[in-house]
């Protein structure tokens, strides 16, 4: 089975930059997007032969998440039942025969960390949520997860010490989700691989690759050995994220 992963940083823009052409080649079983931007009646995507299940956020505009699965899924739950980030539509789950995917949109700490002890309490929503779900089937966990975990994960890590997505507070965070029992997939195959998914807009960041791996796929670890491969596809455009891949066997 393929999963595909992308923050598309606004459905209506990446369709007019090749989001159709990707998704069509890639020919994923299941394909999760965040910050959808959208609210569902203004969706123009409807390919054939996928379910569709969107959450959008009350504010217009603003973050939101949808999947597309060829496989239907036996149920589908909307939110993590926390007001505060229901309301922006950021988490997605369905429940498959073998697993739960869960498509999540983390809230950025935003500049000056204005978000940030709102942002750990998400982080500590989310890991239970998580757990609690392992209890019963394995976990499939992805999305744009707004934190590089190491060094490694960011082109300048020096001089981002204190940025949102690079904070100890954050990182820390993402340190406690993988001891409670769970896989960074990318790094579990790919130790040393210097590879990113996420640039500024600024600076020509992308041209130069100056980025971030922000975006995840991350199973139990009960379900690491049936997943096969995990992908970057960092030359594909239309956002200032690339989408991300797994392949496993269910």
């Amino acid at each position: 089975m393929k999963i595909i992963s992308w923050n598309v940083n606004g459905l209506r823009a990446c369709l007019s930059k090749g989001f159709e052409d990707f998704f069509y080649e890639e020919d994923a079983d299941i394909f999760c997007i965040q910050e959808t931007k959208l609210q569902e009646e203004q969706n123009t995507f409807h390919p054939e032969g996928y379910f569709e299940y969107i959450y959008s956020a009350q504010k217009k505009g603003y973050s939101g998440t949808l999947i597309y699965s060829k496989i239907e899924p036996i149920s589908v739950k909307y939110g993590i039942d926390d007001e505060e980030y229901d309301n922006e539509g950021r988490t997605i789950t369905l429940e498959f025969d073998n697993f739960y995917l869960v498509n999540c949109y983390v809230p950025n700490s935003k500049r000056e960390l204005e978000r940030l002890d709102s942002r750990q309490r998400f982080e500590d929503v989310m890991r239970d949520y998580l757990n609690g779900l392992r209890k019963d089937k394995n976990v499939v966990y992805c999305g744009d997860l707004n934190v590089a975990h190491e060094e490694i994960d960011i082109r300048n890590p020096d001089s981002n010490h204190h940025s949102a997505g690079f904070t100890d507070e954050e990182r820390n965070k993402m340190t406690e989700l993988l001891s409670s029992g769970f896989v960074d997939t990318f790094r579990y195959f790919n130790k040393n691989e210097v590879k990113y998914t996420w640039w500024s807009y600024m600076r020509q960041a992308r041209e130069k690759n100056i980025g971030w791996r922000i975006d995840y796929f991350i199973v139990n670890k009960e379900f690491i050995n049936n997943v096969n491969s995990t992908m970057i596809y960092d030359q594909i455009m239309g956002s200032d994220h690339c989408p991300i891949g797994l392949d496993f066997n269910d």
